[in-house]
């Protein structure tokens, strides 16, 4: 240790509780870094990434919640009695 460096002053564990609490601290690389001018920017980034992957994530759910509408294949007499209705219609 450097002989300039003074601890008289110092208190023993004055950070100890915040660092209890948990940190957050997070290391970008330099060009991620560079796209974001700051903290806010990165938050701000952040959170709407998690929107859309929510977004996203319940309209997957939702899709997943609808019933199958397809319809059977009709049978001949139907498709026929359609068919009959239809031409009738057009007719006039």
């Amino acid at each position: 240790m450097l002989p300039e460096y003074d601890f008289s002053n110092a208190v023993r564990g004055k950070y100890y509780e915040r660092y209890r609490q948990g940190t957050n601290v997070v290391l970008l690389d330099p060009d991620v870094a560079d796209v974001f001018p700051n903290a806010t920017a990165v938050n701000d980034a952040l959170r709407m990434l998690v929107a859309v992957a929510d977004a996203k994530a319940f309209r997957r759910r939702e899709r997943t919640k609808r019933p199958n509408k397809a319809q059977p294949p009709a049978s001949r007499a139907q498709r026929k009695d359609a068919k009959a209705i239809t031409s009738k219609a057009a007719r006039g």
